[in-house]
């Protein structure tokens, strides 16, 4: 049976929604009109058909409903409605959709059974790929007053299948918001769907958004990789932002493979940060992850640790001259050198007195100053700077509030992640 997002009601629970005698549904209608009623022939050979079907003799039911000749609009449902029992019974969607049809232009539904027919009708040309007809079925059936969210699935689903992504996702959207307002949770497979289209449609903003969302109610390493290593590759996004997302694919336990490892250690050494990349190439050599005697590594580490040494010992005459500088940029770079050893603390010191200065980049130096704050254990002051964070950076700060309501949520608001890359003890 074809699924919709993962959701497809079983053939049994269609079938429990079908009527399954027509002719007693029509007999117990108080509005039925009063002249139009079965002829006694037709109703014993209605009768007849129901117990071959009942007794699965599937055959001879099909032989002995052919042979009906409904005359009025409710043997004509009734007719229809047998039809539907041994397609429902035959898994037959394209049998089961033209019965369904025929018992709908009988003119003979019973009162009341129309809006939910009109959408088994959607749902069945949803089966056999008629996705125009499944949006007529379901928007008629939603003016008749039943509009399940099962329909707003099937139309986003369907929409999809039409090549009209950005209105599928307005129906998906609409669906989680429908899951969630019933108290529901919105089940993995919406998010991933949700992911795909709007990665198909190069909303990269979109794909954040939807990234974080499954996160913060799906979360565990295999996700956290996922979501950072798929967001990463949105075009022309900074280095920085870039190593920001690494950092955060180590703190959640995220990274997995070689590659993990080379590409952060990479990424580290590019901007300038030697310790945080020898560092990571040592903790993925000590869990097994990464092989010592990998070419890329190998040849990296072999030029930045003379390097490490040096670059740790000028920290405090740095810090110095970042104090008396005009501007906050001296304290900004000092800021990042601190968090990029770990050091959390002396991180969120320097980029208080860079924004204090000005000068700087604000976007970046709140983006890494709640995170620093966070990892120091001050996870409000984390969320209230991250909270401020706008623009190129607002998707990677946001990554990181999702971690950060994760931390408060696991440890009671105070302790931290694991992370690959432990803090890198100053040089003496």
């Amino acid at each position: 049976m074809v699924k919709a997002f993962g959701f497809a009601p079983s053939a049994l629970r269609l079938t429990a929604l079908m009527i399954l005698s027509p002719a007693t549904a029509w007999a117990a209608s108080p509005n039925r009109p009063s002249d139009v009623m079965m002829d006694k022939t037709f109703r014993a050979a209605v009768q007849q058909a129901q117990a071959t079907i009942a007794a699965g003799d599937l055959n001879t039911a099909t032989a002995q409903v052919s042979a009906l000749t409904p005359a009025t609009p409710v043997e004509k449902y009734a007719a229809a409605g047998l039809r539907m029992e041994i397609a429902s019974r035959k898994s037959d969607a394209q049998g089961q959709r033209k019965a369904l049809n025929d018992m709908l232009e009988s003119r003979a539904t019973p009162p009341g059974e129309e809006p939910r027919l009109r959408f088994l009708s959607g749902y069945y040309s949803f089966v056999v790929g008629n996705y125009d007809d499944v949006i007529a079925q379901l928007d008629y059936a939603k003016q008749l007053g039943y509009d399940p969210l099962e329909a707003t699935m099937l139309r986003a689903d369907s929409q999809f299948r039409r090549g009209k992504k950005a209105e599928g996702l307005a129906y998906l959207k609409e669906a989680m918001e429908r899951q969630k307002a019933a108290g529901r949770p919105v089940p993995a497979t919406w998010y991933d769907r949700a992911i795909s289209f709007s990665y198909q449609l190069g909303a990269w903003s979109d794909v954040a958004q939807w990234y974080q969302q499954k996160l913060a109610a799906y979360p565990g390493p295999q996700n956290w990789r996922s979501g950072i290593v798929n967001y990463l590759s949105a075009p022309g996004m900074d280095t920085q932002v870039q190593l920001d997302l690494r950092r955060l694919q180590a703190a959640t336990g995220a990274m997995a493979s070689e590659r993990d490892y080379q590409e952060y250690a990479a990424l580290a050494a590019d901007n300038g940060y030697d310790a945080e990349a020898k560092a990571i190439i040592e903790a993925g050599r000590s869990n097994g992850k990464l092989p010592a005697n990998d070419v890329k590594t190998v040849a990296l580490l072999k030029k930045i640790t003379p390097k490490v040494k040096k670059y740790m010992a000028g920290l405090p005459a740095a810090e110095k001259k970042a104090a008396s500088a005009p501007n906050g940029s001296p304290a900004m770079a000092v800021g990042d050198d601190y968090f990029s050893l770990g050091q959390y603390p002396q991180a969120a010191t320097q980029y208080r007195l860079a924004l204090s200065k000005g000068g700087v980049d604000a976007q970046r130096v709140n983006t890494r100053l709640g995170v620093a704050l966070a990892r120091s254990g001050d996870l409000a002051g984390g969320r209230t700077a991250l909270a401020q964070v706008s623009g190129n950076w607002a998707n990677d700060a946001r990554f990181w509030g999702v971690w950060l309501d994760e931390q408060a949520k696991v440890a009671g608001g105070g302790a931290h992640a694991s992370n690959d890359m432990q803090a890198v003890a100053p040089a003496s």
